[in-house]
């Protein structure tokens, strides 16, 4: 079998590539190991960037049809011991730009409207229940899982986006080292109540509980537990959790308390890896077969949907000038790199910040969310940040504003100022200025 480009996995990032490349009319093929919806969790928070390239390959009212709008995170830290809850708002309209939001969607319906998309164009080519199983002589050899028989594709450039069992990463001869963290999380949807419409995090010194609207007054909830205790929580009878919950969110009560069994929660192992290369030959890596970030905020399933915009990009020009030199594929990396590392970064940052049950941290924890939100520097750059729309890194005078050892700057961003740390085209995709593929 011969196509231009083979994808190997057909998650989001997978998907969004593909969608990307069929348009620009180049034969694409997805191998998909799976055989239809899975009811595992993926990622489902959907990022400003990641609504503007929806909003590009025309799916974002779509989109928006079937997800919950985000407008603001409620941060909620709350002292054990007085009862006192301390609550701080980040809100995403302080990014300039039509895309001043985030957006809940059921992952499995994601994926069904990028593929439906895809299929209308006669370029694009879909096999679910199969897998890569390797290469041979440069060609990628596919297994029908169902029916245990071989093929072989020839494509011009392979792209694993097969997630953190990648086969193409293998043969590309790149190592991963992960960094796993001292917390799991437990995770399941329930029903809401209608009035509970924004992201919510709640937190003690040493408890932890995400809350996430979806569409359907139904809520997608992430709970922080030690490492290595989800056994003998399991030994418990379904109340316990359901009182974990309550206890942290009191509103959920008779919602939560919906969910019958354990069978229904999921255990949540958060690992982080950044691999030394994207790009090797005519193969390059895409979302978690290349990195894998702790899940504080989506950022893993947007950080794919960033890198297949790029690769696709990328491609797409290749192809239109009919450059197709494996050289080019390094705009992929020069473009991806630094912003993931940066997104890593934060992601990390807000793990640690509530990796340790102590008082202390709890209480810097506090004091630091609410001067993100008073200061509007850094409120700014916190959002912008998470938003994927742009870049600013924090300063040592950020840092020491944060911890309270600097007053908080009351002069707010200009639009201008705003508007200047957004990525433009040119950096979104260098390459296409002053003829740079080859």
């Amino acid at each position: 079998m011969r196509t231009d480009v083979f994808i190997s996995g057909g998650g989001i990032g997978g998907l969004t590539l593909a969608l990307k490349l069929a348009k620009c009319g180049i034969d694409v093929t997805v191998i998909e190991r799976l055989p239809g919806p899975t009811p595992v969790y993926k990622g489902e928070l959907l990022q400003p960037k990641s609504l503007q390239i929806f909003d590009e390959l025309g799916l974002l009212e779509k989109i928006k049809e079937n997800g919950h709008v985000i407008d603001e995170l409620n941060l909620v830290e709350i002292d054990k011991e007085s009862g006192k809850a301390n609550e701080s708002n980040m809100k995403y309209d302080v990014v300039p730009g039509e895309y001043s939001y985030s957006l809940m969607i059921h992952h499995e319906k994601l994926k069904e409207i990028i593929r439906e998309a895809a299929m209308t164009s006669p370029s694009f080519h879909y096999r679910s229940n199969s897998s890569c199983k390797g290469f041979s002589d440069g060609k990628a050899i596919v297994e029908d899982r169902k029916e245990k028989e071989e093929e072989l594709f020839e494509g011009a450039f392979y792209i694993g986006a097969e997630g953190r069992a990648s086969v193409t990463r293998q043969e590309m001869g790149i190592e991963k080292e992960e960094n796993e963290y001292n917390h799991h999380f437990l995770t399941v949807t329930f029903p809401r109540p209608p009035s509970f419409t924004e992201g919510k995090i709640i937190s003690t010194y040493d408890r932890f509980l995400g809350l996430f609207p979806l569409p359907n007054n139904e809520v997608r909830s992430v709970y922080l537990i030690p490492a290595g205790e989800y056994k003998e929580i399991r030994k418990k009878p379904i109340e316990h959790f359901h009182e974990m919950y309550v206890e942290l969110c009191p509103e959920m009560e008779g919602y939560v308390n919906q969910i019958e069994s354990w069978k229904t929660i999921q255990l949540m192992v958060p690992v982080a890896y950044h691999t030394d290369r994207y790009i090797k030959g005519n193969k390059a890596l895409i979302g978690d077969a290349v990195h894998t970030v702790h899940p504080m905020a989506g950022e893993g399933m947007n950080m794919a949907i960033q890198d297949g915009d790029v690769l696709g990009e990328l491609l797409c020009d290749m192809y239109s000038q009919n450059k197709l030199k494996e050289e080019n594929l390094k705009w992929f990396p020069h473009v991806r790199r630094q912003r993931v590392a940066n997104q890593m970064k934060l992601s990390h940052l807000s793990a640690l910040a509530y990796s340790y049950p102590y008082r202390s941290v709890g209480k810097l924890r506090t004091r630091s969310l609410m001067r993100i939100e008073q200061d509007p520097v850094l409120h700014f750059k916190q959002m912008l940040n998470v938003s994927g729309l742009g870049m600013w890194q924090d300063t040592l005078k950020d840092r020491l504003i944060q911890g309270g050892l600097l007053p908080k700057r009351s002069t707010p961003l200009t639009e201008e100022e705003k508007a200047a740390k957004l990525f433009t085209q040119r950096e979104d995709y260098p390459w296409k200025w002053k003829e740079q593929l080859v």
